[in-house]
């Protein structure tokens, strides 16, 4: 029996998996931008409050039956200004207000949930989410998403940089940081919000993360991180998709734990290299 790449992807000639294949990759596109800014500002706290503060919303709005994702959008902005006020107004700092934002929001979901007798949401779609679940409306969703995305970090990229080396300087230059700062958690809030579907809230910040770590061992430009990270996060998508259908594993657990593997994979292979062009500039002194 001979091998055919063609046999293998096979299963994405259907279309629930071809419309996961899609929308993974433009959640994988959005996350990879997002999540390099997200490593190099070392906010990975934030985007895994906001995955876990997005459960009050998702769980009222079921109760209410009202559009899921709508109600998750609206909990996480409603913690993202909630952040913002308690460092403004109470002087607190920023994890400190994100601390004590998550365990008071995923506080209220519990709550919610545990009050509620008719909510029948299945908690395993709330945890690692539904990609298989995407349909053709959720894609337009997902491709509006990602452009935006987009669009706002190509626009406040010099205002990022600024901001990531010296906030003062940020300030000197005329680039408002604070605008940039709320510009910044806005996308890390957007890039939350899309992936929820694709891998839920528990599993949201490996695709953000995961993709952008793999990809900084080999590029030191902001640009060009973004795209091999977003590149990684639509491979860790596709592998993922495949490993869920021929192994009947969860989908979006399979694509977050393939992203993981992508950067211990890209680790690996970027110290194996090193240890290699040491080894040869030591012979040759």
């Amino acid at each position: 029996m001979t091998f055919s790449p063609s046999a293998l992807f096979a299963p994405f000639a259907l279309d629930f998996l071809s419309r996961a294949l899609i929308g993974g990759s433009l959640v994988a596109v959005l996350c990879g931008v997002v999540g390099t800014w997200v490593v190099i500002r070392g906010m990975a706290f934030l985007g895994e409050a906001l995955a876990h503060g997005m459960l009050p919303g998702v769980a009222l709005a079921t109760v209410l039956s009202l559009p899921v994702l709508a109600g998750g959008a609206l909990s996480a902005i409603a913690m993202s200004f909630g952040i913002g006020a308690l460092q403004r107004r109470a002087k607190l700092s920023y994890d400190t207000s994100i601390g004590l934002l998550f365990v008071a929001m995923l506080a209220v979901g519990v709550i919610i949930v545990s009050h509620s007798g008719s909510f029948a949401t299945d908690a395993t779609a709330i945890l690692f989410g539904d990609i298989l679940a995407i349909g053709p409306d959720d894609l337009m969703l997902l491709a509006g998403a990602t452009a935006l995305g987009v669009t706002v970090a190509a626009l406040c990229h010099r205002p990022f940089v600024a901001l990531a080396l010296d906030r003062r300087i940020a300030s000197a230059l005329g680039l408002r940081p604070r605008l940039a700062q709320a510009a910044l958690v806005g996308l890390v809030t957007l890039a939350v919000v899309a992936s929820y579907q694709a891998v839920g809230s528990m599993l949201v910040v490996g695709l953000l993360l995961a993709p952008a770590v793999a990809a900084s061992p080999w590029t030191r430009r902001i640009p060009s991180r973004m795209i091999l990270a977003s590149t990684l996060g639509i491979l860790a998508v596709l592998i993922g998709l495949l490993v869920s259908w021929y192994a009947a594993t969860a989908a979006g657990a399979s694509v977050a734990a393939s992203a993981i593997g992508l950067a211990a994979l890209s680790w690996l292979l970027r110290a194996a290299l090193d240890a290699v062009r040491g080894h040869r500039l030591r012979s040759l002194v």
